[in-house]
C-alpha cells in the first residue's frame, strides 16, 4: 500500500469507527473531499447525515463550523456583518461561520431562497464578497449539506443554481439489521463523532487534493463521459441536461474515486458508478414524463438507462 492510499485507509478507517455498515458512504464522502468539492446529503432525519459531516471533521485537524439552516436565517449569519467600533472610530467585518474549513449546512432546504443563495459565491470562488471588499476562504474548504425531503412540511426546494454548485448528492439509507443491531449494543453517546481524534492535518489533505489531479484519464473514457453528458441533453425525457460545469464534476469525481480506491487511473467503472451521483441534480426532468415519485430517484433511474445505452470502452 502506497503512502497516499495509506492515507486514504486511515481517514476512512477512522470515520467508519462511528458511520457502521456504509463503506461505501464514507468513499464517495471522502471522493468529495479530495475532489475540492461539495456534498448534498439527502435522507429522511435521524439516518445520520449529521453524524456523517461530524465523523469527518472530527478527522481533520482542522477548523468546523456547523450552520443550523431555518426560515429566519440571514445572509449576514453564515457570512459575517460590517460593524462600527466606538474605540476605533472605524468599521469592522466580524467574520460568519463560512470562514471554516469544513461547514456542516445542516437542513439547508429549511432556509430561504435568499439565505441559501449567499453560499454560491463560497463554493464556486471560495471567497466571500461584503461591502466591495473580497475575503479569501481557508483552504481546504469543503460545504457538506444535509437536506429532508421536499414532502417535509416547511422546506424550500434548492434552485438550479445552487444544486450545480454540489458535486454529488448522495442518501445514506437505513442500515441493514445486522449493522443497527451493532449501533445500538455499542454507541453509547448520544454524539459518537465527538470522541474521534485527528487522523489527518490540513496539509495531507492538501496533497492529497494535489494527488487526485495526477490520476490519469485515458482518451476513451473520456469520449465515454463526453458521450454520457451528449446523451442527457439529446433525451427526449428530459428538458435541460448536464452541462460542462457536470461534466467537468464528473470527470474530477472520478479521479479522486480512482485514489480513494488505491489507483493512480480512472476506470470505467470509476464513472458508471458516480453519473448517477453527479448528474441526477443537475438535469431537470421533462414535465410531460414526470412520475409520482421523488424527482432525484427517478431522473437517476432515467441516467441509469441512458448509461445502459452508451458503449463502455474496452
Amino acid at each position: 500500500m502506497n503512502h497516499t492510499a495509506k492515507k486514504v485507509r486511515i481517514l476512512q478507517d477512522n470515520i467508519e469507527q462511528v458511520i457502521k455498515g456504509k463503506a461505501e458512504v464514507v468513499r464517495l464522502t471522502i471522493t468529495a473531499l479530495l475532489a475540492r468539492g461539495h456534498l448534498l446529503i439527502e435522507d429522511v432525519p435521524g439516518i445520520g447525515k449529521t453524524t456523517l459531516a461530524h465523523s469527518l471533521a472530527r478527522s481533520l485537524d482542522c477548523s468546523f463550523r456547523r450552520i443550523q439552516f431555518t426560515s429566519d436565517l440571514l445572509p449576514s449569519d453564515i457570512l459575517g456583518v460590517t460593524i462600527y467600533n466606538q474605540h476605533t472610530q472605524a468599521f469592522e467585518f466580524k467574520l460568519g461561520p463560512i470562514f471554516a474549513n469544513i461547514i456542516l449546512a445542516d437542513e439547508i432546504n429549511r432556509t430561504t431562497p435568499k439565505t441559501q443563495s449567499s453560499l454560491l459565491e463560497a463554493m464556486n470562488d471560495i471567497q466571500v464578497s461584503v461591502d466591495s471588499h473580497t475575503y479569501p476562504l481557508p483552504k481546504p474548504f469543503m460545504v457538506m449539506a444535509t437536506q429532508n425531503p421536499l414532502e417535509h412540511h416547511g422546506t424550500y426546494p434548492l434552485p438550479e443554481s445552487q444544486l450545480d454548485r454540489f458535486l454529488m448528492r448522495i442518501r445514506i439509507g437505513y442500515p441493514d439489521l445486522a449493522d443497527e443491531k451493532v449501533i445500538l449494543t455499542t454507541q453509547r453517546l448520544f454524539q459518537p463523532a465527538n470522541d474521534l481524534k485527528p487522523v489527518l492535518t490540513i496539509q495531507d489533505v492538501l496533497e492529497l487534493q494535489e494527488a487526485v489531479d495526477r490520476v490519469r484519464m485515458d482518451e476513451g473514457l473520456v469520449d465515454y463521459l463526453l458521450a454520457l453528458t451528449r446523451a442527457t441533453r439529446s433525451s427526449e425525457l428530459f428538458g435541460l441536461g448536464v452541462s460542462p460545469r457536470g461534466a467537468m464534476a464528473l470527470h474530477k469525481a472520478a479521479q479522486a474515486y480512482a485514489l480513494v480506491n488505491g489507483r493512480n487511473y480512472c476506470v470505467p467503472d470509476d464513472i458508471k458508478r458516480l453519473a448517477p451521483l453527479v448528474f441526477a441534480h443537475r438535469v431537470i426532468l421533462n414535465t410531460r414524463f414526470e412520475t409520482d415519485g421523488p424527482r432525484s430517484e427517478e431522473a437517476e433511474r432515467i441516467l441509469q438507462e441512458l448509461m445502459d445505452q452508451v458503449a463502455v470502452p474496452l
